[in-house]
């Protein structure tokens, strides 16, 4: 399975970066091999508003089919929905421990945003 994480650099041994649409990078890891590819986000970050909904579209792009982030805001958590990708907010530490936790079962979905929008 494809899963895509937050990130603040781009390798599994980065922390994971609490902000969906406007981190510095989107990890994508196959869950059992653990290969990944390191998206460079800077275009959603510096992005004017939109960020959250460009990034969603990013990874359903990808193939992922999980989001593991810190914060998702309403906007991206519908377009993910949407897209048919499972969100887990609330998630902390460095990307190669949160997919190990992921691959424990130990994450817990979302049924919504976790962050205000912004106007």
């Amino acid at each position: 399975m494809k899963i895509a994480i937050t990130s603040q650099g781009d390798t599994l041994d980065s922390e994971l970066d609490p902000r969906f649409g406007r981190a510095a990078y989107i990890i994508v890891v196959d869950t059992q091999t653990l290969e990944f590819e390191a998206f460079d986000n800077a275009t959603n970050k510096n992005a004017f508003k939109g960020a959250g909904i460009q990034a969603a579209a990013m990874i359903s792009d990808n193939d992922a089919q999980v989001l593991l982030t810190g914060f998702c805001g309403p906007n991206a958590f519908k377009t993910l929905e949407a897209a048919g990708v499972k969100v887990a907010n609330d998630q902390t530490g460095k990307i190669i421990d949160v997919v190990k936790k992921f691959n424990q079962g130990n994450t817990v979905f979302a049924d919504g945003a976790n962050k205000d929008g912004h106007w």
